[in-house]
C-alpha cells in the first residue's frame, strides 16, 4: 500500500545524521535501563524482595505496580528480560520516539495492574517481561495501523524474534507471570491505537521504476472519450425522401 506523501525524501547527510542520533539514543537509553535492572538484582540480598513484588488484591501489593518491575529471581530471568528490552527498546524507540516515550508509562502501569488483579491472592509477581511484552505489541499493533514501509518492516522483525509472546499472555508455564504479560500486551495495543498518529510518517521514497511507469500511462486527457460531434461517421440513414419502386414481373398462371 502506497501512502502519498508530496515531501521529497530527506537523504542529506544532516539528516542521515540526525537519524543515527535517534537510534543512537534509543539504544543507549535501553541499555541504561538494563544497566539499571543489573544494579538492582546485585542488590536484592540488602533488602526484602517480597515487600516490593505485586501482591495481587493487597493494598501493600499496589506497590509493586510501581517497584516490581526492576526486581528479578534470577539471573536468567534478569538476561532474557534485559535481551528483549534491548532489542524492542531501541526498534520502537528508534522508529517511535514519541509514542514509545509516551507509552512506556501504561505498559508499565498496565503490567502490574494485569498482575495484580489477575493474579492469585498471596501470590508474589515481579520482573520486567510485562513491559517487554508490552513493547513488542507496540511495535506490532503501530506496524498494522500505520502501514508504511518502516512501521511493516519493524513489525515484521519484532513478530519474527518475539512472536512467542502471542502465546505466553495465556497461562502455559507454572511460575511465570502471564497476568502481567496479559496487562502489559493489552497496555501496548492500547497505547498503539491511541498514539499510532503522534510520530509524522516518514516521505515514501519514490523508485525510478515507479517513473517508468508513469511515463508510459496515457494523460488524463486521452483516457476522456471524444465528444459524439468528433466521432467519424461509418453509416448515414437513407434519405427518407428519396424513394424508389420495385418493379416485380408478374407471376405466370
Amino acid at each position: 500500500m502506497h501512502l502519498p506523501t508530496p515531501e521529497v525524501v530527506p537523504d542529506t547527510p544532516a539528516q542521515r545524521k540526525a537519524d543515527k542520533r535517534r537510534w543512537l539514543r534509543a539504544f543507549n537509553a535501553s541499555l541504561a535501563f538494563v544497566l539499571v535492572l543489573a544494579a538492582v538484582f546485585s542488590a536484592q540480598g540488602h533488602f526484602d524482595v517480597a515487600a516490593w513484588t505485586v501482591q495481587p488484591w493487597s493494598l501493600r501489593g499496589l506497590l509493586g505496580v510501581l517497584a516490581a518491575p526492576l526486581l528479578h529471581g534470577s539471573f536468567e530471568h534478569l538476561a532474557a528480560n534485559s535481551i528483549a528490552l534491548l532489542m524492542l527498546g531501541t526498534l520502537s524507540g528508534g522508529l517511535y520516539p514519541r509514542a514509545t516515550l509516551r507509552a512506556l508509562p501504561l505498559i508499565w502501569i498496565g503490567s502490574g495492574l494485569g498482575a495484580w488483579l489477575l493474579g492469585d491472592p498471596g501470590s508474589h509477581h515481579l520482573g520486567a517481561s510485562g513491559i517487554s511484552h508490552g513493547l513488542m505489541f507496540l511495535v506490532f499493533v503501530l506496524g498494522l495501523l500505520r502501514r508504511d514501509r518502516a512501521s511493516i518492516a519493524a513489525a515484521m522483525l519484532a513478530f519474527m524474534f518475539y512472536g512467542g509472546m502471542l502465546l505466553t499472555i495465556l497461562p502455559r508455564e507454572p511460575g511465570v507471570s502471564w497476568q502481567a504479560h496479559l496487562g502489559g500486551a493489552a497496555a501496548g495495543v492500547l497505547a498503539a491505537w491511541l498514539l499510532h498518529r503522534v510520530d509524522p510518517l516518514p516521505p515514501r521514497k519514490r523508485y525510478s521504476w515507479e517513473d517508468e511507469e508513469d511515463s508510459m500511462v496515457p494523460a488524463v486527457d486521452e483516457l476522456e472519450p471524444p465528444s459524439p460531434r468528433e466521432v467519424p461517421v461509418l453509416w448515414n440513414r437513407p434519405d427518407p425522401n428519396q424513394r424508389r419502386v420495385l418493379r416485380f414481373p408478374p407471376r405466370a398462371e
